[in-house]
């Protein structure tokens, strides 16, 4: 092996609690857990990523192997050559690193971006009040809010929507989550009471991730995000499409494409957290400035509120490493 392209390459897992539960239609979210990564390569600083498990699936033995089978020195092509036959958790940490090995972030390049103010994130059920009502009352200013849905009976929840819009203010965005938990009646039932509302940005993933047809219909009445069913599109349906994206970097596969493509300004892009550590946050909050600078700005879901404190979640990825020990 050449000393050039030669590698260093070593990992470390993580674990923690989030400070309350995120309930969906698909489960509740409570502990998240992964892998951080750390590549050297010749007279270069590290760099580093982080390998986020999957949202709300069991834990993939497959992934783990995946990440324990690493090499501690391999060459920079051989390297690249893996990625598309590696988990898509695995190949964005990987790809998180070596874009900042080439220069990301760095003060050639202009260092790494702060995300503009984030959509904050309502939890399920009546409990969303309470949180409109305090950001409301701390601030007073208009913010994007996104409330999960499709976690309680139907019925409750459109009272509930009643009474949120009711406390929303007229300048402020709504966002609803319905996590493909909603079928086409429901979803139908929805759109009735919010094609009109001015505050809507979207409805997010309003029914299952297969259902294509369904959600094109549902979007021909007013605006839809695609979240799940990103991993079903072909690339003729994912250029097909004129809604927006929930692009949701560490769970994607090489994050690199993503970059470029919001460097080069592709529109309606809305960048999401998976809940990460401070590694991967430094990442995601680079591309949400990205976005923000693009044709169709939009705040992220970045989840004020719903990660804990502590060195784990630090913007010096030496403390996020240590604090993995």
């Amino acid at each position: 092996m050449s000393a050039e392209g030669l590698l260093q390459l070593s990992w470390r897992p993580y674990r923690f609690v989030l400070p309350r539960s995120l309930i969906t239609s698909r489960g509740d979210l409570v502990v998240r857990s992964g892998w951080l990564l750390r590549l050297v390569g010749a007279d270069a600083a590290p760099a580093w990523g982080e390998v986020a498990a999957p949202l709300l699936q069991p834990p993939d033995p497959a992934l783990a192997a995946a990440v324990s089978a690493l090499p501690a020195e391999l060459e920079r092509d051989a390297l690249e050559q893996r990625l598309l036959q590696l988990p898509r958790p695995l190949a964005c940490g990987l790809g998180m690193a070596l874009a900042e090995l080439d220069g990301l972030g760095s003060a050639a390049q202009g260092g790494w971006r702060q995300a503009p103010p984030s959509a904050w994130l309502l939890p399920a059920g009546a409990a969303a009040l309470a949180v409109l009502d305090q950001v409301l009352n701390a601030d007073g200013c208009s913010f994007a809010f996104k409330w999960k849905v499709a976690a309680l009976a139907d019925g409750l929840e459109r009272e509930l929507l009643e009474a949120l819009l009711q406390r929303l203010p007229a300048s402020a965005r709504l966002r609803l989550d319905a996590n493909g938990g909603w079928n086409r009646l429901t979803a139908s039932r929805w759109a009735d009471r919010l094609s009109q509302d001015g505050r809507l940005d979207w409805l997010e993933q309003p029914l299952p991730a297969a259902d294509l047809e369904g959600l094109q219909a549902v979007a021909a009445r007013l605006p839809v995000a695609l979240d799940e069913s990103l991993p079903l599109l072909s690339s003729h349906q994912w250029q097909a499409w004129r809604g927006w994206l929930v692009r949701r970097p560490l769970q994607e596969g090489d994050p690199r494409p993503l970059l470029q493509a919001l460097q080069a300004g592709v529109p309606r892009q809305m960048i999401s957290t998976a809940f990460e550590t401070g590694i991967g946050r430094r990442f995601v909050e680079h591309l949400a400035a990205l976005q923000a600078d693009g044709p169709t700005p939009c705040a992220p879901g970045l989840a004020p509120g719903w990660r804990p404190e502590g060195a784990l979640f630090a913007t010096d990825p030496e403390r996020v490493w240590e604090a993995a020990l």
